[in-house]
């Protein structure tokens, strides 16, 4: 069956049919117009494992969500699909975590990485293989990118998307990033690993088509990370307490998305990790801080992005941790249909 017959059999208003693509989506990638590339990938995780399943969960969890947008009309026919989770990836992950967290147990009991032989291979092999991911996502990413199609990674933690912004930057001369997250993530080599989800802005303000870091719901944080943002002219930071104590004045959220996005430029990549959010919203997420943005304000501020003009040259999603419940998938799941309409919508205003 051809894609115009699925589209013209296909029914937005019928329960999600788990024989097709995410979402219920009658897109395979080949078809598709947006991929979502699943990264289970968490070797590096500081405090609570559990975001390597979150590709799988939020395939799931995604056949529950109703496909009306309310701000993009017929959301269902732009051409969202996901890739199949890549087994090999997970695989790898778990293999490297286990070996990262007996590393990680003995650094914290005290011993010195830097004179254990041990510990010293462990650090050389994690960054290795993270080394390896990187280079997969981008291949993976650049070859969608040159069928004119849009990517975006589901994670895993936050260092698997490096891989997806390092190929932008092949395509796009300058771009800048707008990151929803309650961490900084500006540590380098956090822990020793080169590729740590607490790096990954680090590791991304090194490619020099990024002209910009806007940062929001910032909120927990170390004081080396408050010196870069102090001295590297390219980073914006929005953190949550400031926000908060300017609205409890009467400032307001739609006055702060206009600050936001005034300091973005043309083109945006657009990062969200899930503990910017409420952690009611992602009570099981690796590394929650209490604060943080609510549902609807997150979608706010994209649509306003978006409103503005702007571009949203790719995106990710990343550390939503399925709990015991659906919850955490939940959420996840919309957030990534609400974004990925958006930021296709933001390529046909710019047709």
């Amino acid at each position: 069956m051809d894609l115009n017959e699925k589209l013209r059999n296909f029914d937005p208003n019928a329960l999600g049919d788990t024989n097709n693509n995410i979402y219920g989506l009658p897109f395979s990638p080949e078809e598709a117009s947006l991929i979502i590339i699943p990264v289970p990938w968490e070797v590096t995780v500081s405090y609570s494992p559990g975001t390597a399943d979150a590709p799988e969960a939020i395939f799931e969890a995604s056949f529950q969500v109703d496909l009306y947008d309310p701000v993009v009309k017929d959301a269902w026919r732009l051409g969202i699909a996901m890739d199949e989770i890549d087994e090999q990836i997970r695989a790898k992950s778990d293999f490297l975590r286990e070996k990262a967290a007996s590393y990680l147990e003995r650094y914290a009991a005290g011993d010195n990485p830097d004179h254990d032989p041990t510990l010293l291979s462990i650090r050389a092999e994690v960054n290795t293989g993270s080394e390896e991911l990187n280079r997969r996502v981008r291949d993976k990413a650049l070859s969608y990118l040159e069928q004119g199609k849009m990517a975006a990674v589901l994670g895993g933690d936050h260092s698997t998307p490096l891989g997806l912004i390092q190929a932008l930057a092949e395509k796009h001369d300058s771009f800048g990033i707008l990151q929803i997250d309650a961490h900084a993530d500006l540590r380098e080599a956090y822990e020793g690993f080169e590729f740590s989800h607490a790096s990954i802005m680090y590791n991304a303000l090194k490619i020099r088509h990024v002209s910009k870091l806007v940062q929001v719901g910032i909120r927990d944080y170390c004081e080396a990370e408050l010196g870069i943002i102090g001295t590297d002219s390219r980073i914006q930071t929005f953190f949550d307490r400031d926000m908060k104590y300017r609205m409890y004045e009467g400032k307001s959220w739609s006055d702060f998305t206009e600050e936001i996005i005034w300091h973005l430029p043309e083109k945006v990549y657009l990062s969200i990790d899930i503990d910017g959010l409420n952690p009611a919203l992602c009570p099981n997420t690796g590394t929650p801080v209490p604060g943080g943005l609510e549902y609807d304000q997150l979608i706010y501020l994209v649509e306003r992005l978006v409103g503005s003009g702007r571009q949203i040259i790719g995106f990710d999603l990343n550390e939503v941790a399925p709990g015991e419940d659906e919850w955490d998938a939940n959420v996840g799941a919309r957030v990534l249909y609400r974004v990925a309409n958006l930021a296709l919508l933001s390529h046909e205003e710019k047709d």
